[in-house]
């Protein structure tokens, strides 16, 4: 389980790290647990999405930008529904 190219501690604090900037970008107020959740749910959908398109991302850089944009995704949509 985790991430490719980085093991499950890998994986949980590439969650933290972009579940905290994601959280910082979309000026929200999350908890720690759920920073590290939508951090790594948005690497494993980015990773889907990129292996879907063709690519490949392999690496703790990579998979911390994929994960900071897949956090934000995710908190965007959910603020998004939140409001509807």
């Amino acid at each position: 389980m985790g991430m490719e190219g980085v093991g499950f501690l890998g994986s949980i604090i590439i969650g933290l790290i972009a579940g905290y900037v994601a959280e910082r970008i979309t000026r929200s107020d999350h908890g720690f647990l759920t920073n590290i959740f939508l951090g790594v749910l948005g690497a494993v959908v980015m990773g889907w999405l990129a292996r879907r398109l063709g690519f490949t991302i392999d690496g703790f850089a990579e998979n911390l930008v994929g994960a900071i944009v897949g956090a934000f995704g995710l908190i965007t949509i959910y603020q998004w529904l939140k409001r509807s």
